[in-house]
């Protein structure tokens, strides 16, 4: 017969978990349901200089988008399929919006090499990477940027890269996240 109380297995049972989620790290960023599967517009996989910062206001200050490092001349790909919606230049900026339905994604500053109109495929080439005007400089980034109407979305969330959601040990429901794997947490004990 064992000697630990249901008590002292149950906290051995947290503390194994809490090394496992500390040695393996957390689950990872979650594609909300509803979110279009999209691809990097700067390949290879490029490392983001800086991250989504929504304002908390439509005047106020925040990132509105993600900053990409590339390098310049760099090929810029459409992250979704959708049709070119503006292609020139603002501000002496190269910005390319393409529209996607109810959403449109930005990118700046880019040399386009398409023209209001042109339907595009996830992956096909806009333009490329100008090092002027870059948020950067003197490197070369990309701003990207995704919006629905006029509230901007954190276009990360199109390739996986959105912010990380934990989810509660002690929910007893199904777990269907992104990628189809089901399955159920155990449950944990009262302390």
């Amino acid at each position: 017969m064992s000697s630990r109380s249901p008590r002292s297995s149950t906290r051995v049972l947290m503390l194994a978990v809490a090394t496992l989620v500390a040695l393996l790290g957390s689950p990872g960023p979650v594609r909300a349901a509803d979110d279009p599967v999209g691809v990097w517009p700067l390949a290879p996989v490029p490392e983001v200089i800086e991250r989504f910062d929504p304002p908390t206001d439509p005047w106020g200050s925040g990132h509105r988008g993600v900053d990409l490092l590339g390098r310049a001349a760099q090929p810029v790909r459409a992250a979704l399929p959708g049709r070119v919606a503006f292609a020139g230049r603002i501000a002496g900026r190269g910005v390319v919006v393409v529209s996607h339905g109810d959403t449109r994604t930005t990118y700046e500053p880019v040399t386009a090499d398409v023209a209001a109109g042109d339907a595009l495929v996830a992956g096909d080439a806009i333009g490329h990477l100008e090092v002027v005007g870059s948020h950067c400089f003197p490197r070369a980034c990309l701003h990207w940027g995704w919006l629905r109407g006029e509230t901007y979305l954190d276009p990360l969330r199109l390739v996986g890269g959105g912010p990380v959601r934990l989810l509660p040990l002690w929910r007893d429901q199904e777990i269907r996240p992104a990628g189809g794997l089901v399955g159920r947490p155990f449950a944990v004990g009262r302390w």
